[in-house]
């Protein structure tokens, strides 16, 4: 069964019930997660002995907002819209992406699920080899995509395929606002003379990215190119550790099922989706084991 025939069997009270928003879920996830943040960065400043050591995992902290941002693109995590925007520009802000600018990118990701001629997250193409796989976990590209896109968006020349004319302008007028933040921060980390900046936020980032690359990684990589959504993206049985942490998004056969669905009911959608999940991991080490061994097969299948 597909997904769209598994949702034709669904009851509209049950439906209605799966998508019903919260506030109060929203702020009590958000506050744990931003909570501890500031733990973790308190300690730093602290400076314990091998404070070092908490550099990456402030970095896993910071970077998994990524998952609160792509939420807030479908409107999910709190009923109220403008916490949604906010918090989308929290997140945006911390990742050097312009939530307005990703709406689309994401959206249309959605439309196309692992279509490769019209999905943008295919884009660039998933590694087929282990130094891709390699320069994949390092994140750099990430990064590099990241600053040339607000600074395309900010000189007014976003021709992003997915990207309709109407939206330009505020595309634009986003992405400049966004890099008069980051130069606002930057003058005044040079002129107080804090290594705050440098500390709590970019280099943990540089050295979280990599484990967002691990879990992104599991999202769709090696599944088929067809339009059943149960087929095209994994959901990866974790921890609830890394489940809370990526705000229930390892549950994403079932997100991409049902998008407007917010993160506190996807186990509920979970409990209802299971029988019919055609791509499934146990675990990250376990699709990481599998994707490794594929790289190997291939690297000795070659003359």
């Amino acid at each position: 069964m597909d997904h769209k025939s598994w949702m034709r069997t669904v009851p509209p009270e049950t439906l209605a019930a799966l998508n019903e928003t919260s506030d109060r879920a929203g702020l009590l996830q958000l506050a744990g997660h931003l909570g501890a943040i500031v733990v973790v960065g308190a300690a730093i400043v602290a400076g314990p002995p091998g404070w070092w050591l908490l550099l990456p995992v402030q970095g896993v902290l910071l970077v998994f907002l990524f998952t609160l941002l792509h939420e807030t693109v479908h409107f999910t995590p709190f009923r109220s819209r403008w916490l949604n925007i906010a918090a989308g520009y929290l997140a945006g802000a911390v990742l050097l992406i312009p939530p307005h600018w990703f709406r689309y990118y994401h959206l249309a990701h959605h439309r196309h699920t692992h279509d490769p001629a019209h999905d943008p997250e295919l884009a660039e193409p998933k590694p087929e080899s282990w130094g891709a796989y390699a320069w994949y976990l390092t994140g750099l590209s990430v990064w590099r995509s990241s600053i040339i896109t607000l600074c395309r968006n900010a000189a007014g020349r976003a021709r992003d395929p997915f990207l309709p004319e109407r939206a330009r302008g505020r595309v634009q007028a986003e992405a400049m606002a966004m890099l008069a933040f980051y130069a606002g921060l930057v003058a005044w980390s040079g002129l107080a003379g804090s290594g705050v900046l440098l500390w709590l936020w970019l280099i943990p980032v540089i050295l979280g990215q990599p484990f967002l690359r691990l879990y992104l990684l599991a999202e769709h990589t090696r599944c088929p190119h067809v339009a059943n959504m149960f087929e095209n993206t994994r959901t990866t049985f974790t921890s609830r550790a890394i489940r809370w942490l990526a705000w229930n998004m390892p549950y994403h056969a079932e997100h991409h099922a049902l998008p407007t669905v917010p993160f506190h009911r996807l186990p509920a959608l979970h409990a209802l989706t299971r029988p019919h999940l055609q791509s499934t991991s146990e675990g990250y080490t376990a699709f990481h084991a599998d994707y490794q061994a594929a790289l190997r097969r291939k690297e000795e299948a070659m003359p």
